[in-house]
């Protein structure tokens, strides 16, 4: 490996050493890949385990990609810098790969109504102890509790249960996530590391995160939980049609993530309880309810909202008494953003090593023999199989950009 350190010629009589740092989605996909290609693969894990994250997202049943029409499926990645680089790692591996990886494991797939598209088991363990097994038997060596230190001379350091310790390698794959899951693993400490070494790392900031609402008392105390279906949220020029779930700081789900990036710099946050049905419509609609009825009735009866939803339309005052005005308030129910869920709460984490940093390949530019992959680097998904699709794609890309720089080296030193 060349970079950070010099590195001695390669000797012909040895295998081709790699150390992947972090055993996520990226880097056991490098990990697979580069032992498919020959290569002795040692992986670094800083936890008791690997792949605790895998674990952590599969108690929702591992959401592994999803089924959408590719433009709109790729469509989902930013920032839109960030969006041509991902396009290209889609192209090495795409969801019907995806999909043929976890079926050869002997873990068949199923698509569920919502178009995401999970292991049939419903659960991470299944999936993860065959493919654990799978490396071992292609002669990866996985390493626990070390954590990864940098270099001294051409060798990859890390401190073990022992002390420190060093790694050879020819190359190195960093892929050891962003800094949302700091209990599991992803705590960004590697930034430092990095920067040191005058790369640009971005400052992390949360994603898939909830946003936080200046509720009044009774929405906490009262629908904390409560789920809110079929909505289509809006910030700006951004729009998500999904669920979400009422909180006792604001709003959490998947149509709130959609929007994380958007939420990040919002001011208000406008709500449509009834995105299928038109305004006008609408309205005619509870024009027509009986005179005599309660104003929670006309809005059962007439507009199908109960509960939380109903509950909600008066988070913006008192409730229009005309049909035309409530109509207009059910469809654009407009609240202030008193700001986001942090990093600790997070599901994913924006910004971290910037992407201009690396070149196709995912080696970085000022550490030549070195690559990165996953959720490290500046580039962000809503959940619903998108970020887990683009951190085993990146993966694959840092392994075929390893054993091309593997390859150029040997034939500059023959």
């Amino acid at each position: 490996m060349t970079g950070p350190a010099t590195a001695s010629t390669p000797d012909p009589a040895q295998p081709r050493r790699v150390v992947v740092v972090g055993a996520g989605p990226a880097g056991l996909t490098a990990a697979a890949r580069l032992a498919a290609g020959g290569v002795s693969v040692s992986v670094l894990v800083g936890m008791p385990a690997a792949a605790r994250q895998c674990l952590r997202a599969g108690r929702g049943g591992l959401n592994l990609t999803h089924s959408e029409p590719p433009d709109r499926f790729r469509s989902r990645y930013g920032p839109a810098r960030a969006r041509a680089r991902v396009d290209a790692w889609l192209d090495q591996l795409g969801p019907a790969d995806l999909i043929s990886w976890a079926e050869g494991l002997g873990q068949p797939t199923f698509t569920g109504a919502s178009g995401r598209i999970f292991p049939r088991a419903m659960k991470a363990s299944p999936l993860l102890r065959a493919w654990l097994a799978q490396l071992q038997a292609a002669g990866v060596e996985i390493h626990l509790r070390r954590r990864w230190t940098g270099w001294d001379g051409a060798d990859v350091t890390a401190d073990g249960p022992d002390g420190p310790e060093r790694y050879p390698a020819d190359a190195v794959v960093l892929a050891m996530g962003g800094a949302s899951w700091p209990r599991l693993g992803s705590d960004g400490s590697w930034a430092g590391l990095l920067a040191a070494r005058g790369v640009r790392v971005e400052p992390f900031r949360p994603a898939n995160m909830g946003v936080t609402l200046p509720w009044s008392p009774a929405i906490p105390t009262r629908w904390a939980g409560a789920p809110l279906k079929n909505l289509r949220l809006t910030v700006g020029d951004r729009t998500a049609r999904g669920e979400a779930v009422i909180t006792r700081y604001g709003l959490e789900g998947g149509a709130v993530y959609a929007l994380s990036a958007a939420l990040r710099e919002a001011s208000a946050l406008t709500l449509d309880l009834k995105p299928d049905l038109a305004e006008d419509r609408l309205a005619a609609r509870l024009a027509a309810a009986a005179a005599g009825e309660s104003l929670a009735n006309r809005l059962r009866k007439a507009a199908g909202l109960t509960g939380p939803a109903a509950a909600l339309l008066r988070e913006a005052g008192p409730l229009p008494p005309d049909p035309a005005g409530l109509a207009a308030r059910i469809k654009a129910l407009t609240l202030p953003v008193a700001g986001v869920q942090g990093l600790e709460r997070a599901i994913s984490s924006a910004g971290g090593l910037a992407l201009d940093e690396l070149d196709d390949r995912l080696m970085l530019r000022r550490l030549p023999g070195v690559f990165a992959a996953g959720e490290m680097l500046d580039w962000e998904a809503p959940t619903g199989g998108y970020l887990l699709q683009a951190c085993f794609a990146s993966g694959t890309v840092a392994a075929g950009g390893v054993m091309a720089y593997l390859a150029e080296r040997e034939g500059i030193n023959r």
